[in-house]
């Protein structure tokens, strides 16, 4: 503490002092003298003794003065004067002893005082000192305990009050403090512990981004299973309800009549997630103006996290669960988006969308490259279609997944093309061909229902005894059962998805491809080894019931479509299943021709006798026998019948003609074709037992060209007009074999006459050949 100065008196000041003891008032007639001692103390004090005793001199010499003044007026007085002056003077000094005595006792007095006052003030500004120290040190002490609590907040997670408490340290109001080296230190260590601060929200944040990356395929299961919920309830209401079937879920109709039911899948009674960490995180980078350090390596953990989502190569069997982490990890990021404000952008989200997207679709489309089960791709779409229901509620793009699904679904479609191909090839292969029989009125119901055939048919087959054999065979039901089969798949591949607008004439092709290729082709491939009339015929029932299946089929298919665009589907296979039933006629025809060779191996015509027979040769009886009750018996139309017996009489028409003009024959006689008229008759009447007798004109060509040689009227023929009118069936060709060949046996015999007609047949046959060369040869 500085001393105290001494105060110091002006003159003014000394004189009034001396004045309050009357020294210097002359109209006071005492002189309290008992007054100086306190002014003397003070002089001595003051350590103004000079001043004083030059005022007092100066006083002595005023009041010398004065009695001079008054001496030379009144000496007595001045004598008087003198006497009372030197007693004053003796009284003088005697007080400057007393004085100067005092003074010293003063001085030894006040010099105690003083050692005494300077001790004390020394010892107040060192107890103040003191004070202020431990004024100092209870305030370090408090920031300190203040850094200390910081630090305990840190590992206690409490990170804004950390932060808090830094900020009220580094805005604390200026103190004695503050100018301190200890408060410098601590300011400059300030941006430390902030950076422990944010060290350990980050660390909080990271520990917390491995917990959701081990949550996330429960937060996707729960969310998946209740989109499939969802899903199964949608069918079984678009089951009920015609008018629905066209929408899937998340769609306006469906999302009018959703009832929704309350269920977060963040938080549930089964499952809490915790964003705490991440807002807390958010909030001390944004306070550290350092969000956007935040962002980059929020982004960079996410993005490596999706990265390992997705093993390679991906097993089909894990994918089930993988979608369902896949999206319990967007269903996270969609929440951090809309809580965050800006710190997720909607561009960043897209990116680890699309990119995730495009690795999956790779990674499943690279899975089922050497898949040929067509299950498993249904599979892998119900997984998809549930994966991309699921994330468009979340606002998610499923565009790129809806490509994907349709893309699977062609390769899917060609898969199942080949496994039912497979199916429909066996069941032709397998099947005996016979007449299909029902066991039970129930048994008969389900083939009904089963079988696509026209509505008369079926109340007809109602309305008989179901021990009654059916029209057709196992093929044709087995057939109808597995297109059902087909269909269904077809469908079910396609149910819920964003309908593509070919779905419809993409299944429509595939079951043209399927009935033409798989089925009609295949009954053609059964045919070349079918030697049973019964079995031909019944695969022809069996193609001509296809043909109608065709038809209804696409009347079914145009109700059970997809989408309620475009008009009635039309199945082009219906023409392959005709060309089929004409391959299947042609059979037919050639096993009634085997049959006919075989009756003509036993012919054994003598074409030189010697006499015209009266009745037709034997194997005809058989032969004709034999093809009535064939064809009679065959369960098939009235005109594939006629068309086969048409078919047998031309062939045996052929084979006469054959017989009468080929090169087998060298030479025959007119009885032998007399024996062949006999045998042309006999035919026709049976045609005519049975009903067909306009079938004879199948014989027109045989009777015009053995009429000629026989009737003598070559000559009428080789005139132009009478070919042309009356013979336009005759072959030149034909008839100049057929002369050649009279006239062959004609010159080998030995009767003139004979001879003769034989050389004017051999002439006939050369005038015909020269008959426009070429002409129906």
């Amino acid at each position: 503490m500085p001393p105290r100065r001494r105060q110091q008196f002006t003159q003014e000041q000394i004189d009034q002092q001396l004045q309050q003891i009357h020294l210097l008032d002359p109209s006071s007639s005492s002189e309290n003298l008992e007054q100086l001692g306190p002014i003397i103390k003070q002089i001595h004090t003051n350590r103004q003794q000079d001043a004083y005793l030059r005022t007092i001199q100066g006083l002595i010499d005023s009041k010398d003065a004065e009695i001079e003044k008054i001496c030379s007026e009144n000496y007595q007085d001045f004598i008087s004067s003198v006497s009372t002056l030197f007693t004053v003077k003796s009284y003088t000094d005697k007080m400057k002893e007393n004085i100067t005595s005092l003074d010293t006792s003063v001085a030894q007095l006040g010099g105690g005082l003083v050692e005494k006052k300077r001790a004390l003030l020394q010892s107040k500004k060192t107890a103040a000192n003191l004070d202020e120290a431990i004024d100092n040190l209870q305030a370090c002490l408090r920031v300190l305990d203040v850094v200390d609590r910081v630090g305990d907040m840190i590992r206690q997670g409490k990170y804004w009050s950390a932060l808090r408490s830094l900020e009220d340290i580094q805005s604390m109001p200026p103190t004695s403090l503050s100018q301190t080296p200890f408060f410098q230190h601590l300011l400059s260590s300030l941006p430390s512990l902030r950076g422990q601060i944010k060290d350990a929200v980050t660390a909080s944040m990271k520990q917390w981004l491995l917990e959701i990356r081990n949550i996330s395929a429960e937060v996707g299961r729960q969310a998946v299973e209740a989109m499939e919920s969802r899903m199964k309830r949608w069918r079984q209401r678009r089951e009920k309800d015609a008018l629905l079937r066209p929408n899937r879920v998340g769609s306006a109709v469906e999302m009018i009549t959703y009832e929704k039911i309350e269920f977060n899948v963040l938080d549930n009674e089964n499952l809490h997630v915790d964003f705490k960490p991440l807002f807390q995180c958010i909030h001390i980078y944004t306070t550290l103006d350092s969000l956007s350090d935040l962002q980059k390596s929020y982004q960079a953990d996410r993005k490596a996290q999706s990265d390992l989502i997705l093993p390679s190569p991906l097993p089909l069997a894990s994918l089930p669960s993988l979608i369902q982490e896949i999206s319990g990890f967007f269903i996270v990021e969609s929440h951090v988006l809309e809580t965050t404000n800006t710190f997720r952008s909607e561009r960043d989200v897209e990116e680890l969308w699309d990119a995730l997207v495009a690795r999956l679709t790779t990674a499943i489309d690279y899975s089922l490259r050497k898949e040929n089960d067509a299950g498993n791709f249904l599979k892998v779409k119900e997984n998809l279609l549930s994966f991309m229901m699921t994330v468009e509620t979340y606002s998610y793009s499923s565009t790129s997944l809806s490509s994907f699904i349709i893309v699977l679904f062609e390769k899917y479609a060609r898969l199942l093309e080949t496994e039912f191909t497979k199916r429909f090839e066996d069941i032709v292969n397998e099947d005996e061909q016979y007449a299909m029989k029902s066991e039970s009125d129930e048994e008969l119901a389900k083939v009904l229902e089963t079988v696509w055939i026209e509505e008369p048919e079926r109340k007809e087959i109602q309305a008989a005894s179901f021990s009654l054999p059916l029209p057709w065979s196992q093929t044709f039901y087995l057939c109808c059962q597995e297109i059902r089969t087909f269909i269904q798949k077809f469908y079910a591949f396609v149910e819920g998805v964003n309908q593509h607008r070919d779905i419809d004439e993409l299944l429509s092709k595939s079951l043209d491809n399927l009935l033409s290729k798989s089925i009609s082709e295949a009954i053609a491939k059964r045919l070349a080894s079918t030697r049973a009339m019964a079995q031909v015929a019944q695969i022809v029932t069996n193609l001509e019931h296809f043909q109608v299946a065709c038809g209804e089929l696409g009347r079914s298919l145009t109700n059970l479509r997809s989408t309620q665009r475009g008009g009635i589907i039309r199945l082009s296979s219906t023409s392959s299943f005709q060309s089929t039933i004409s391959r299947s006629l042609q059979r037919m025809s050639n096993l009634i021709n085997s049959k006919l060779d075989q009756c003509f191996e036993l012919s054994e015509y003598d074409w030189t006798p010697k006499s015209r027979e009266t009745s037709p040769s034997m194997y005809l009886y058989e032969l004709a026998n034999w093809l009535t009750t064939v064809v009679d018996s065959l369960a098939i139309k009235e005109s594939y019948k006629e068309e086969a017996y048409k078919g047998a009489m031309g062939y045996i028409s052929e084979c006469l003609m054959d017989f009468l003009t080929g090169r087998d024959i060298p030479m025959m006689n007119d009885n032998a074709i007399s024996n062949i008229l006999i045998d042309v008759d006999f035919l026709e009447d049976i045609l005519k037992q049975i009903g067909r007798a306009h079938l004879s004109s199948v014989f027109a060509e045989l009777r015009l060209t053995t009429s000629i040689p026989l009737s003598g009227t070559v000559q009428e023929y080789l005139v132009p007009a009478n070919r042309q009118a009356s013979y336009s069936a005759v072959k030149p060709k034909r008839l100049q074999s057929l002369l050649e060949k009279l006239a062959r046996c004609g010159a080998q015999q030995r009767d003139a006459t004979s001879r003769e007609l034989g050389e004017r047949r051999r002439r006939e046959a050369e005038a015909v050949g020269r008959v426009y060369p070429g002409e129906n040869r």
